[in-house]
Parts: structure tokens; sequence; C-alpha cells
């Protein structure tokens, strides 16, 4: 009888564009999480503590002590035990890793030069573990973790001559921001790559008459950058990092802009799938834990990049966020109906299309009417163009709060799936105003709606004292009077060349619409 079994829904499709260069070296060290069964949770409409999560949801106690001493006979070490989810740190070498779990690591190397530890095919477990184990994470370090670098320069030159970009009282007006600072809350941001500059945030609060708050940075197996170290890379990765560091510093600058009297935790994780298990599990581990956190990162659902495994990881630490009253809000992506696939289909990203998040598309301006955001030719195969993801999804079910209209697939014989976006901001022209690098600047997509998002859920919260957080989304399905409706624009992208409408009521652009922060408050 065979040592070891085959771990479903952990399969890696070989990658287009790389080729395996060598195997990894056997004394390398390697450290992976390691997911384990856990119990049911309850709907996300319910309120959960810290304290009860663990008591009443917790992996068993017999089941991590099972991982420990089965993986101990092959020298690996188990540490950092997770048990309200249900992770693992699970360190060694790479040979002892082969003989644990037969991956077949090896060294890829992309059509650009980079390399990666990889893998492919299936994770096997021994035998002892089955039905313990449910995942193996961060083996296979591929990128799943994506967001669009705009131009920001050039999108400055475009839109300057008739627009100027909106700093935080613009926002705060336009959207009918209540009163206050965020005061007393904490809001998490999630990035996984580039850095954090605090001059480039002092400037953006200076210029715009506001506080700096307090901001932590958390490292999750990353670090930020720091200039020195960027100015230091390859040409096309020193590019790159520039441009991700302009999208994280734009993340926490609108946050600031609007909550400068809130605490700031700014979350850095490797952009693998491992890194998204285990930045939601520290989130989550946070005291106090957020009122919300803010993600412009993801990619499309049904991407190969993706395992069914890492679809359920996450997307069960999303569910134990929700019941901790975390409103996680999600951008769903700047490449319209198609997001970046090329396969005449339309898709949606993930995790913005989980039931358990906050899923927060764009809009833009046009003169004084605010229209879903594209730009020719709806995704960014050109320099300027983009456009609001937004669709329904192929994963999950339409959940029962999500009562709604109907929006059916543009794809033959889909399901009837949860439909994103739940709600809207700005996105496109006129942007917003940011700071980076010492320059202040333009920048946009729904990677700048999601933090709008956070931000205002946190000022009400902070109106709300007396009352304990509680997961947003499913409740403003019942709150359509605290939106203003977007009913004019599209989001198809050149592939597959059909997408969705914005209409009356709610739709697959805009969702519920764009907030009237003043009527949410009242009527929460």
């Amino acid at each position: 009888m065979p040592t070891h079994i085959r771990l479903e829904g952990n399969e890696r499709k070989p990658r287009p564009g790389t080729v395996r260069v060598r195997d990894v070296r056997p004394t390398t060290p390697i450290e992976v999480t390691v997911t384990v069964r856990h119990p049911d949770l309850p709907d996300p409409r319910s309120r959960l503590t810290r304290r009860q999560l663990e008591d009443s949801h917790a992996v068993s106690p017999d089941d991590t002590a099972a991982v420990k001493r089965v993986l101990g006979r092959y020298g690996l070490t188990v540490s950092d035990v997770q048990a309200a989810t249900g992770s693992l740190v699970v360190s060694g070498t790479a040979a002892q890793i082969e003989a644990a779990f037969e991956p077949g690591l090896g060294v890829y190397r992309t059509a650009g030069g980079r390399e990666f530890r990889g893998r492919e095919g299936h994770v096997k477990i021994p035998r002892a573990l089955r039905g313990v184990v449910t995942g193996v994470f961060g083996l296979d370090q591929r990128r799943v973790a994506r967001r669009r670098v705009r131009d920001r320069q050039g999108a400055r030159r475009r839109s300057m001559s008739s627009h100027q970009p909106l700093g935080p009282a613009e926002l705060e007006q336009r959207y009918r921001f209540p009163d206050g600072r965020g005061e007393g809350q904490t809001i998490a941001i999630a990035e996984f790559g580039g850095g954090y500059f605090p001059a480039d945030l002092r400037r953006y609060c200076h210029e715009h008459g506001r506080d700096v708050p307090h901001v932590t940075t958390v490292p999750v197996g990353l670090r930020p950058l720091t200039r020195r170290q960027i100015a230091n890379l390859p040409a096309d990765r020193r590019a790159e990092a520039r441009g991700e560091s302009g999208e994280v510093m734009m993340d926490v600058e609108i946050v600031a802009g609007l909550c400068d009297k809130a605490k700031i935790y700014l979350l850095f994780a490797p952009f693998d799938q491992r890194g998204w298990i285990d930045l939601l599990d520290r989130v989550m581990a946070l005291d106090p834990p957020p009122v919300t956190l803010s993600v412009s990162w993801g990619s499309a659902e049904d991407s190969d990049d993706w395992s069914a495994a890492a679809h359920r990881a996450i997307n069960h630490r999303l569910h134990a966020a929700s019941l901790l009253g975390i409103t996680v809000c999600v951008a769903t992506g700047d490449d319209g109906s198609g997001d970046s696939m090329d396969d005449d289909r339309a898709h949606v990203h993930f995790p913005a299309s989980s039931p358990y998040v906050l899923a927060v598309g764009g809009t833009m301006l046009k003169g004084d009417r605010e229209v879903v955001w594209w730009n020719e030719p709806g995704d960014h195969s050109e320099p300027h163009g983009g456009s609001t993801g937004g669709g329904v999804s192929a994963a999950f079910e339409r959940p029962t709060w999500q009562r709604v209209r109907r929006v059916r697939s543009v794809n033959p014989g889909a399901i009837d799936g949860r439909t994103i976006p739940d709600v809207a901001a700005l996105a496109g022209l006129p942007g917003y105003a940011v700071v980076h690098n010492g320059r202040t600047a333009m920048n946009g997509g729904t990677s700048a709606s999601a933090p709008v998002w956070a931000a205002l859920i946190a000022r009400i919260a902070a109106r709300r004292p007396d009352r304990p957080a509680q997961f947003l989304t499913p409740l403003l399905y019942a709150k359509k009077r605290a939106f203003r409706d977007v009913t004019e624009g599209h989001n198809t992208s050149p592939q597959p060349g059909r997408g969705y409408h914005a209409r009356e009521g709610y739709d697959a652009t805009c969702g519920l619409g764009v907030p009237d922060g003043e009527a949410l408050l009242a009527s929460l």
C-alpha cells in the first residue's frame, strides 16, 4: 500500500510561457502553510467575537496534533498554529518537503527571464493525514495577486487639461461622508508588492490640510521596499516596483485623507496563494480587529493560477472575517467584462466574487453625471484603456441576501451566480490626486474605489461607537435609498466583446450605485 495519497484540489497546471530550468537544491530552506479541516461557519449575518470564533469553530486539537506528529517524522517543524482558521506553518529543507508532500519542486523561468519556485501536477500527503489536511500552500510561488499599474504621468497629462483630480475634501462632498475622521477606528490595507514612503504621505496630508495618521507596516512574509532597494533593482523590475509603490501610496493616501484619525495597518505579503492565506490570518489576529480591510488586488476567479484548494481556503478566511464584523472591500478589477482572460468568455475577479466581501466597482464623471467607468478599448491593452470589472460568478452561487433582480450571465449555460459589484465609487476621470516620489500626480481605477469605501465604512463606524462592527454587505441590499443609482454606460472589453450594461436599479457594472454617506449612516 502506498504511503502517500493525492491531495485533491491542489493541482497546478503548467504556466504558459515558463520553462523548468532546474530542480530546487535539496538543502534549500522552505516554509509553507498547511491548512486542516474546520467546522462549518454560521451565516455571515451572524456576529462573533474572536473568543467565540476560537471556542466554537476552531479546528480540532487532535487534527493539529496529528499533523505535527506525522510531519515530524519527515523532520519538518510545525509552528504558528492558527486554530480559528486552521493554518499551520511548516518548515524544513527542500528534501524534507519532497519526502512529505512529493511536489516535484523546480525552478521555473518566465519569458522575461525571471525565476520562481514552482511545481506542476498534484501534491500528495502522508496517508495518515487523509481527510485532515486540506491544502499545502507556498510550494509554488507563481503570481496570483495582481493590480493594474497605470501610467500615472501620461494619464495626468491627458486629464489635467480639462479635469482636476479629486482630493479628500471633494470626495467627502461628492459622497456626503459623515462628519469625523475615523476616530477610534482601525483600518487594514492589503498589499502584495511595492514600497511605502512616509515622506510622500506627509506631503499629501500637508497639501490637503489633513493630519498625518498613525500607519503601521506589518510584514507577512514580505517587507515593503525602500527607495534604495528599488533603485538597485534591474531596470524592468525597477519600473514595476515603482509602479506598485505608486499603487500602495494611493491606497494609503486615500484612506489617510478621509480617516486621518484612524489607525492604519499596512500589511505586505508575497503575491502567491500562500500570501493571501497568511495575510488574512494576520488581519484577523490584529487587536482589535479592523472594522474594514481594503484590497485592491486579485485576478480572474477561474484563472489556472488559482487552485480549488486556494479558493476554498481564502473564502473560508473571508467568511471568518465577516463573522468578526470586518467588511473586506475588494476592487472588481480594471479590465471590464473579460478580466484579462482571452477565451471569448466573460470573467469576474476573485476575491471580489466571494460572497463574504464588499465588491467595489468603478465610475467616472461625464459632465455632471456619474457613469460607468469605461475608457476605450475597455481593458488595459491600450495605455489609457480600462473599465470596471463586474459580472456573474462561475464559482459562487448567488447568496440569499443578494435580493435583487437577477442579472443573467453573458456566458451561455452559466449558473445563477453571485453578481458583482455590490457598490461603486470613482475610478476614472477626473481621478485622484496623489503624491508619489515627492511629486503630485493622479491615479485611479477600482484600486482607488475600494479604499474610498473602506474609509466610508470607518467614518460610519466612528459615528456609531455603541454598536459593534458588522459585516455590512448583506445590510446594504436593504438600504437602496442610501445610494445614487448609476444608469449610463457598460463594461464591455475586447475579449469577449460583450459585457454588462447599467440600468435603473441594481446591475453588474456599478451594483447598487455610489454612496450617499449621510443617508447610509441614517439608515443603519
